[in-house]
């Protein structure tokens, strides 16, 4: 019979091979991120309710998680992290060098329809640069966004990083006399051009006495690229990276806040949504601290419902995911209680393996060997340590390739265990 209570919709558990997935994940976001040269942040998961809608835009405002707390304050658990970063960098930018160069791991939450690479729970990767305007920003962003993906093993040809520019579409709104006021309602309609039906895009357009195609042939022209389209290829050009990168105009990004240089990667099949996605907001800060601060900021986030998805239909990156698992080990040592008169003994040197910083897991409760042998492969153990009858002899097994070496009564057990650890080409069997 099936347990009668089940996660909410569009909420995950994590049992240990889920979040081991998670381990993974993170490991190669903070890897990627420390060569960069970032720094770690941290935000809180509560929020204002007025922080995230004050300059969300899109359908963000309608995608809250929000109540009224006992405090009688109007909160959400935060749908993003980049209102919630500019709010901290507002109160703390004196105590920090420009330009900030900051990232964070964290979970954020949004009502919406569950479905494949979208849920109302995930977790976030985050990377921003603050204070510094240059398209050279944009382009450490761009290289900091293919470096994740290639860490995690997607090889060029199987993404790519389609780049575009909102100032274009302010340019391209004032030559069709297109208000100010209606470039938000406009981009919106942009950011769906590849989601909508043809007849839908072009009923949408017509309100702006516009046509689809005619929309459709000026994201296409590259000769429409912006001067910071240009400097940012160059830019990835010098890296070596410009071969991963395209120019698609017809990516606006759906919220607000966004002012310049847009980004998303997506599989180069198509087959899921985007991958990661940011780009410039700098007018951000400025609303948000009703003019008391200026300062120009970029940034992207990478989900990883969307990246989790692709890994599993990547067999390089999904053979890199399983390569890493099988190098992860909950203990280093096992040790096998064969005599349980011996127990009192066992535990002082479980005790003195754990002090000296080295994994170890042992039985419970009394159990048969063969039970234990196969409690020790299961945790990945590199060595099972045999606490028998001949102790203070003890027999240590190689797991790997079930061979067997022995400490001495007078050896030191914890030193020996511990220079079998360090042995760069196996084990030292004398």
């Amino acid at each position: 019979m099936a347990f009668p209570f089940q996660a909410l919709p569009g909420f995950r558990d994590f049992a240990p091979r889920e979040r081991s997935l998670c381990t993974y994940l993170f490991e190669a976001w903070s890897r990627v991120a420390g060569r960069y040269g970032f720094s770690e942040y941290e935000a809180p998961i509560l929020e204002s309710a007025e922080l995230y809608l004050k300059k969300s835009g899109g359908e963000l405002g309608q995608q809250l998680f929000r109540f009224e707390d006992q405090g009688g304050r109007d909160i959400v658990l935060r749908p993003e992290l980049t209102a919630s970063l500019a709010r901290i960098v507002g109160e703390q930018q004196r105590d920090y060098p420009k330009p900030l160069k900051w990232f964070e791991i964290g979970r954020c939450f949004r009502y919406e329809k569950p479905q494949k690479g979208r849920l109302r729970e995930f977790y976030q990767f985050n990377a921003d640069i603050l204070g510094e305007a240059s398209p050279a920003a944009d382009a450490e962003l761009a290289a900091l966004a293919i470096d994740v993906m290639l860490e995690l093993g997607f090889r060029p040809g199987e993404f790519v990083v389609r780049l575009s520019d909102r100032a274009v579409w302010r340019e391209f709104c004032q030559n069709n006399n297109i208000a100010p006021d209606q470039l938000d309602a406009f981009l919106q309609v942009v950011d769906k051009l590849e989601r909508d039906k043809p007849e839908v895009a072009d009923q949408k357009f017509a309100e702006f006495g516009l046509t689809r195609q005619t929309v459709c042939d000026y994201a296409a022209n590259p000769g429409n690229a912006s001067p910071a389209i240009r400097a940012v290829l160059l830019d990835l050009k010098q890296r070596g990276l410009d071969h991963l990168v395209e120019v698609d105009l017809s990516i606006v990004r759906g919220l607000a806040y966004y002012s310049g240089v847009v980004f998303e990667i997506f599989d180069t099949a198509r087959s899921m949504r985007a991958i990661a996605g940011g780009g410039r907001y700098d007018g951000l800060l400025s609303i948000l601290s009703e003019g008391s601060l200026d300062m120009p900021a970029t940034g992207f986030a990478m989900g990883d419902a969307v990246i989790a998805n692709l890994i599993a239909e990547t067999p390089v990156a999904l053979g890199k995911l399983q390569a890493w698992r099988q190098l992860q080990r909950t203990c280093d040592v096992f040790v096998v209680v064969a005599e349980e008169s011996r127990r009192p003994e066992a535990l002082r040197l479980i005790s003195n393996l754990r002090n000296a910083g080295i994994r170890t897991d042992f039985p419970l409760t009394p159990t048969k060997i063969n039970k234990q042998f196969k409690a020790a492969d299961a945790t990945l153990a590199r060595f099972a340590i045999v606490v028998g009858n001949e102790f203070p002899e003890l027999k240590v097994k190689i797991l790997s390739s079930r061979t067997e070496t022995s400490i001495a009564p007078n050896a030191d057990p914890v030193d020996f265990i511990q220079r079998l650890l360090d042995a760069p080409d196996g084990p030292l069997l004398t």
